[in-house]
């Protein structure tokens, strides 16, 4: 399981022309699923990216959670995180989890996310063709892998 982990002043997704999901400041987290990921490396993942402190103090230092700066998190499924560039030009996805089970993986991670947050997660449309827009705040990024 591969999460890129942006903080964000905004993010938003669209998908079928219509705008599915919306936040503030926050993460927007985009989740690729690898072949035997679990819900329990989801579950684990959940509560890292809880208690990531990636969100600056009053001296500037990146020591607050989240919660603690009253911030929403985005999750957006892309299995493309998972292409594999070493055999050419063309990615691979042989790495990908297939949808049917990737799908379920995505929902556990959100659900498991929710339970730490004690709040909703928006997410995109799974498997959807979708425009993610972002503004990204520091920048400040990060890959998260289990």
């Amino acid at each position: 399981m591969i999460i890129v982990v942006q903080r964000v002043s905004h993010a938003s997704v669209q998908a079928e022309g219509r705008e599915v999901a919306r936040i503030g400041r926050g993460l927007l987290l985009l989740v690729g699923i690898a072949q035997g990921d679990s819900e329990a490396q989801a579950a684990a993942l959940a509560a890292r990216v809880a208690k990531m402190r990636v969100f600056p103090d009053a001296e500037g230092r990146l020591s607050l959670r989240l919660g603690e700066v009253g911030g929403d998190a985005l999750a957006v499924s892309q299995f493309t995180l998972l292409g594999d560039f070493s055999k050419g030009n063309r990615p691979s996805f042989h790495r990908a989890e297939p949808p049917a089970s990737a799908r379920g993986l995505v929902d556990a991670f959100v659900r498991a996310l929710e339970g730490e947050l004690g709040r909703a997660v928006p997410t995109g449309v799974f498997g959807a063709d979708m425009r993610v827009a972002l503004e990204n705040d520091g920048p400040v990024t990060f890959v998260l892998e289990a």
